[in-house]
C-alpha cells in the first residue's frame, strides 16, 4: 500500500520541483523590476505628499511599500519556501 503512494507522489514531487524552479526564477526577475519601480513610486509619492496632497503622497507610499522587495514579493517568496517545504516532504516520504 506504501508503495502505491511512493508511485502515486511521483508526479506531484514533478510538478512542485518544476513549479517551485519557476516562481523562484520569477522572484528573481520581479524583485529587481519592482525595486526600481517601488523606489520611482516613492520618489513620486514623496513630491506628491509636500506639494499636492498630504493623504494621496501617503497613500502612494503606502502602494510603494506593498510593490518594493518587503511587500507582496516578500509574501510570495515565502509562499514559494512553503511550497518548496512541501515538496522536500513528498521527496522524504518517496525516498525514505
Amino acid at each position: 500500500m506504501r508503495l502505491i503512494f511512493k508511485i502515486l507522489s511521483l508526479p506531484v514531487v514533478a510538478v512542485l520541483t518544476l513549479t517551485t524552479a519557476m516562481c523562484s526564477f520569477a522572484l528573481a526577475i520581479s524583485g529587481v523590476i519592482l525595486g526600481i519601480v517601488s523606489v520611482i513610486v516613492f520618489l513620486l509619492a514623496l513630491v506628491t505628499f509636500f506639494t499636492l496632497n498630504p493623504v494621496m503622497g501617503a497613500a502612494w507610499m503606502a502602494a510603494a511599500f506593498l510593490i518594493s522587495p518587503y511587500g507582496i514579493p516578500k509574501f510570495a517568496e515565502w509562499l514559494v519556501g512553503k511550497i518548496d517545504g512541501i515538496n522536500c516532504a513528498l521527496k522524504g516520504f518517496i525516498f525514505g
